[in-house]
């Protein structure tokens, strides 16, 4: 294990247009890209993290963990449920994995998908209907998952037809969103929603030209330590990091990053659910995604 304190700037290889194009964002990627991030190079990925805490970003405090998986890297992903809510790092446990996020969306209620999710073959949930009809689907499942035979993962937004995951081959495949970055182009997002253009906890999954993974986890709800993001901010923050594509993941209480060994049961950031800004505050979800080797 390698430890370094290192400008992320200095670490990514980002293209210009991975810079923000606005004036008034200048700011914010210079501090974020050259915050001197703690760097650990673990077994097959690279790890780090930082806590903002002289709202040098959007003019807020934020505590951000991240995981680069560099394509040619021996670890890759699996998707993993339980009929039962389970935390993260238990799923993590069960599954010997070196480092897992929370996935996609679920009804805490019952525990099952609210969005399209197969794994190994097994279709687990469907996308629930939007609420105009039964045909389309909801606003936040515009984002496909597919994981190839290699455990990398491929990006695609649907068609409008709730349905059309089913006819997808292939074994793995998760249905998420809002999309936030597709093809190296900004997804646009509804305005007039609250999980839109509200603060939140958020995990997100990426993806960079030259094949690098990226897992991100931004912690939220502690207003003093860490506010969260709006999506728009959170496309701006997983541009920085020179993703191509990218997408919103579940969120809020749900939002956990683990590593082995690291932390308090493997959790590094601040889940929100216990309402204290430590690492004991994990939400049951219904589903993960895996870094295994």
């Amino acid at each position: 294990m390698k430890k370094a304190l290192i400008p992320l700037l200095l670490l990514l290889s980002l293209s210009a247009s991975a810079q923000s194009t606005h004036r008034n964002y200048e700011a914010d990627s210079i501090a974020f890209l050259n915050a001197l991030w703690e760097t650990d190079s673990l077994d097959g990925f690279i790890y780090r993290h930082y806590h903002f805490q002289q709202q040098e970003v959007f003019n807020s405090n934020q505590y951000f963990c991240i995981i680069e998986i560099p394509r040619g890297s021996k670890s890759h992903l699996e998707f993993v449920s339980d009929s039962l809510l389970t935390r993260v790092s238990d799923f993590a446990d069960r599954g010997k994995a070196l480092a897992a996020i929370n996935g996609s969306f679920f009804n805490m209620s019952t525990g099952v998908p609210v969005c399209y999710l197969k794994i190994k073959g097994q279709q687990l949930g469907e996308n629930e209907p939007s609420k105009s009809d039964s045909i389309h689907r909801k606003y936040y499942q515009n984002a496909t998952i597919r994981l190839l035979p290699s455990g990398r993962p491929r990006f695609n937004i649907p068609d409008s037809n709730r349905m059309s995951e089913c006819q997808m081959p292939d074994s793995n495949v998760m249905t998420t969103g809002p999309m936030l970055l597709y093809r190296g182009e900004t997804v646009p997002q509804r305005t007039d929603l609250r999980f839109v253009y509200k603060r939140h906890n958020r995990t997100a999954i990426g993806l960079k030209q030259d094949g690098t993974i990226v897992l991100l986890v931004a912690d939220g709800r502690h207003r003093k330590q860490s506010e969260g993001l709006s999506l728009p901010e959170l496309t701006r923050i997983m541009r920085w990091l020179g993703c191509r594509d990218a997408a919103n993941l579940d969120g809020g209480g749900s939002t956990c990053m683990y590593i082995k060994g690291f932390g308090d049961d493997g959790v590094v950031n601040h889940p929100s659910d216990n309402g204290r800004f430590d690492t004991r505050g994990q939400r049951r979800v219904a589903n993960a995604i895996l870094v295994v080797k």
